[in-house]
């Protein structure tokens, strides 16, 4: 990213007092709906400030331009399912198959209980995507999803777990994208999830077949055609 993008997406100041922090918090909760409601096509600092209720000039205080709003939102976003997904893959509890399965359904999961802010933000991601935060938030948690592919499937060569730990963030990223899109219910979402965990579970285990525990509506063969679309 130039110096000059990155100073774009940069907040003007961080809060240091209370009274700062709730207008700031109260900024960033308006962006939210605005996103939610309107998409990022209609997002501007002044929809935001009307709807947070303060004046686009305190908005400019703290962040120099929409591009900085949506940044801090993208953070916030990035380090919500950082945290959920940590926890769930370095659960010592489970084995690396529950770990892999239960992550993936917890994602699908936030992918359509928060689908409208997701995809508004999916949408304004080219002014922002090469950040170093992007870029640092792409590769994070990739030593432990190697951890575990490697225990699941303990034959695999290096290049294939590689493209293993790759197709599972794709996985997560293209078809998490299309049930946010088209699912109607939790229960739904739930069946893609496991259906797409079992097949790449499958995957991992040479070709053993898919559990026969989420036959439904969703099968193997609709995952394997939105991945292909995607």
């Amino acid at each position: 990213m130039s110096r000059s993008r990155a100073a774009r997406i940069a907040p003007r100041k961080r809060p240091k007092q209370v009274r700062s922090e709730r207008l700031v918090a109260a900024i960033l909760e308006a962006a939210v709906r605005v996103l939610e409601r309107e998409g990022a096509a209609a997002f501007t600092t002044v929809r935001v400030a009307e709807r947070a209720g303060v004046s686009v000039g305190s908005l400019y205080q703290y962040f120099p331009n929409k591009e900085s709003i949506l940044f801090r939102l993208q953070q916030e976003e990035w380090a919500a399912t950082a945290r959920l997904l940590d926890g769930i893959l370095g659960d010592a509890r489970r084995d690396a198959a529950e770990r892999l399965r239960a992550a993936m359904i917890a994602f699908f999961r936030t992918e359509f209980d928060e689908g409208p802010l997701r995809r508004a933000l999916g949408d304004a991601a080219p002014l922002y995507r090469d950040a170093p935060e992007a870029r640092e938030h792409s590769r994070r948690g990739l030593p432990v999803l190697r951890s575990l592919v490697a225990a699941v499937a303990p034959k695999l060569n290096g290049r294939r777990r590689s493209q293993a730990v790759q197709l599972y963030v794709t996985l997560l990223s293209a078809i998490g994208k299309h049930v946010s899109e088209t699912a109607r219910a939790r229960a739904e979402v739930d069946r893609w999830a496991g259906v797409t965990a079992d097949m790449f579970l499958a995957y991992l285990r040479g070709g053993e077949g898919l559990s026969r525990g989420n036959a439904g509506s969703v099968e193997a063969r609709d995952v394997g055609q939105v991945f292909r679309s995607a």
